[in-house]
């Protein structure tokens, strides 16, 4: 092999996408999406596992704080606003680079930057995990460190799976994807809740994710190979285009603007729910006398967290998969399925969430049953609103459309729900009682069922769009005047295409 020629497995860190064959060599025979792709049907799996793997880690990551938050505000000895604030930074970093890495992953190799953002990810978890007592702002400040490196994974990702496969197989790998959400947030709590207990020591329950995540690096720099963008849907007319002009015609998609409104909603009930649902749990039941107090230096008991973790994980498995398969049937009847069935997860879980909340005082039993009802609808929309991502948006601008996504559905969403709810729950709270401690938590989550209902009349805002946009998509070709962009020892250059065309 001379020097100049690139491995099978990578591709140049500053290309615009791969020009690798596949492993078996140029004249074997190829599945077409194999063909198309540059990557083989066995490596393309491998790289769908190593992704849900990295996803599920990304999660548990993430939620491993709300497992051992009655903890941290003991320890700290903060209040809900500042508990609210440790989702809340995370999330504000994550959205606001996320754009960043959107543009990135639409030019270079995907491989390498996330990656980085990993290894980034990892280290400062692990840092985090040393905060001491006095330095509160130390643990919000690596929270939000987090959140750089997670920005760099979530935005490139999806767009790795539809540049290798297509159609119904896309849609079941996409599933697998974000099965890997549920599972790794109720891993979060779980994992968070049982190591801060048999330790004694919240700090250690930081420190399971990042030595994974250096497992994860190793999988991503050896066995995912960077597919070839849009080949595998036969878009040989595809071309870079500048990021003012991505824009600009992601604005005028009414697909994805109403459905990233929708899943804003999402995004503000289960950032508000995963925060805040072990703790109002564990408050009903000191509330109810069922358990004692947290108080001094004691460790706050973990199986609010434990039990809501193992909700979490089922109901999203079952939500996942029932929302994909009820989808799936639903197409043969309308091109309008998808919005539909968000719209219909939502609305259906507004009331079970708001029994959930209501009934807390009163019976534990009909919580967890009420609780796992309204999660198990909530999460029909996962794989679902990503599969229309990438179907109405063109190839070359999945990345910037992602990125924009995830803008939106958190600065709307997630980014404050969590802090808005503590504050809610502060400003409410008449007293320091145990009464008032779970009764203005409780008021506060309220907001959550109103929430869900107005992102499910989104979704039905977006059936009326869905099929004019697919086709849109799927029959777009660039016109004359598009700037496009040329790589050139490693750099974009903008020129318009008039002046590339003789």
């Amino acid at each position: 092999m001379s020097l100049d020629e690139h491995t099978s497995d990578s591709a140049p860190l500053f290309s615009d996408d791969s020009e690798a064959e596949g492993p078996n060599g140029p004249d074997a025979q190829q599945h077409p999406e194999e063909e198309a792709s540059g990557v083989s049907r066995v490596r393309a799996v491998l790289i769908v596992l190593t992704l849900c793997y990295i996803n599920l880690l990304n999660y548990m990551d993430r939620f491993t704080v709300a497992g051992v938050l009655p903890d941290i505000e003991q320890y700290f000895g903060i209040d809900d606003g500042n508990s609210g604030l440790l989702q809340t930074v995370f999330i504000c970093s994550y959205m606001f680079l996320a754009p960043f890495f959107g543009y990135l992953g639409d030019r270079y190799n995907r491989k390498y930057i996330m990656s980085a953002g990993i290894l980034f990810w990892s280290s400062v978890t692990l840092a985090s995990s040393y905060t001491p007592k006095e330095h509160f702002w130390a643990l919000l400040l690596t929270r939000g460190l987090v959140g750089v490196g997670e920005a760099s994974y979530s935005t490139i990702a999806p767009t790795i799976i539809a540049d290798l496969y297509i159609k119904e197989k896309r849609t079941n790998m996409l599933s697998l994807f974000y099965f890997a959400i549920p599972v790794g947030s109720g891993l979060g709590y779980i994992v968070g809740s049982q190591v801060s207990s048999a330790t004694k020591d919240w700090h250690s329950a930081l420190r399971v994710t990042p030595g994974l995540g250096l497992v994860a690096v190793v999988l991503l720099l050896f066995v995912v190979q960077e597919p070839k963008r849009g080949a595998v849907e036969a878009r040989s007319d595809m071309h870079q285009t500048s990021w003012l002009t991505d824009l600009r015609e992601l604005s005028r998609n009414c697909s994805f603007i109403l459905s990233t409104l929708g899943f804003t909603a999402v995004a503000f009930v289960t950032g508000s729910l995963a925060l805040w649902a072990p703790t109002f749990l564990y408050r009903a039941a000191v509330f109810t006398g069922q358990k004692p107090p947290c108080v001094d230096e004691a460790q706050c008991s973990s199986s609010d967290s434990l039990i809501f973790g193992i909700i979490t994980v089922i109901t999203g498995l079952l939500g996942v998969a029932s929302g994909v398969q009820v989808s799936r049937q639903l197409r043969k009847k309308t091109a309008r399925a998808d919005p539909l069935v968000c719209a219909a997860g939502l609305l259906l879980s507004a009331p079970f969430l708001y029994l959930a909340i209501v009934c807390a005082q009163t019976s534990t039993v009909a919580t967890y049953i009420f609780i796992f009802l309204g999660e198990t609808f909530l999460s029909m929309n996962w794989a679902i609103v990503a599969d229309i991502l990438l179907y109405v948006v063109v190839p070359t601008r999945r990345s910037t459309a992602e990125a924009l996504q995830i803008v939106v559905s958190h600065l709307l969403g997630d980014a404050g729900s969590p802090s808005l709810i503590g504050v809610f729950s502060d400003s409410l709270r008449k007293t320091d009682s145990f009464l008032w401690q779970f009764r203005s938590l409780q008021i506060s989550l309220l907001l959550c069922s109103f929430v869900a209902v107005v992102g499910g009349a989104f979704f039905l805002f977006t059936a009326l769009f869905i099929e004019k946009d697919r086709n849109r998509a799927e029959k777009y070709i660039p016109s004359a005047d598009e700037p496009i962009v040329v790589p050139k020892s490693g750099r974009s250059a903008h020129v318009s295409v008039s002046s590339v065309l003789i």
